[in-house]
C-alpha cells in the first residue's frame, strides 16, 4: 500500500471509484450521494486529496483538510473492488497522523443517517456522534474521533 498525494491527473480515477462506491447507496437514499458528484479536480488542486494505491492502481481516496476544531474528513472511499484490504483504515490513521502532526484534537466527519454500515464502522473505530442535520438536502449525522 502507499498513499501519496492526489495529482491531477487521478481527478478521473477519484471520480469513478466515488460512482462505484457510493453506488449502492442511491436506491437506499433516494437520489445520489454528494460525493458522485464532487469536484474531485478542485479537491485536488487545494491539496485536500490523498490516494492509496494498492499495486499500481489507485484504490481509494480521502478527501480532508485541517480546521481550527480537528481535522475534517469530508469524503473518504475505496474501490469495491479493493475493500476489505484494510485501505480505508490506512488513510484514517493517515489523517489521524497529520492532524497528529498539525497538533489538532480530534478527527471529524459526517455520513448520512441512511448508510447505517458507516455509522456502525466509524462507532466501532471510536468516533461519537456529535449532533445531526440537513444539510443541501441530506441527513447527516457528525462524528468525532478525539487524539
Amino acid at each position: 500500500m502507499t498513499i501519496r498525494a492526489a495529482r491531477p491527473a487521478d481527478a478521473p480515477r477519484l471520480e469513478a471509484i466515488a460512482r462505484a462506491a457510493y453506488a449502492t447507496y442511491v436506491p437506499r437514499i433516494g437520489r445520489e450521494p454528494a460525493p458522485m458528484s464532487a469536484d474531485y479536480a478542485a479537491e485536488i488542486a487545494a491539496g485536500h486529496a490523498i490516494v492509496i494505491s494498492h499495486g499500481q492502481d489507485v484504490a481509494g481516496y480521502l478527501i480532508g483538510c485541517p480546521h481550527a476544531d480537528g481535522y475534517f474528513i469530508e469524503n473518504i472511499a475505496v474501490d469495491p473492488a479493493s475493500q476489505g484490504r484494510g485501505l480505508g483504515g490506512a488513510m484514517l490513521r493517515h489523517a489521524m497522523t497529520e492532524a497528529k502532526r498539525l497538533k489538532l484534537p480530534a478527527l471529524w466527519l459526517f455520513t448520512n443517517k441512511l448508510m447505517t454500515e458507516n455509522l456502525a464502522l466509524y462507532a466501532h473505530i471510536g468516533f461519537v456522534e456529535t449532533h445531526r442535520t440537513v444539510e443541501h438536502g441530506y441527513d447527516r449525522v457528525y462524528m468525532r474521533l478525539s487524539i
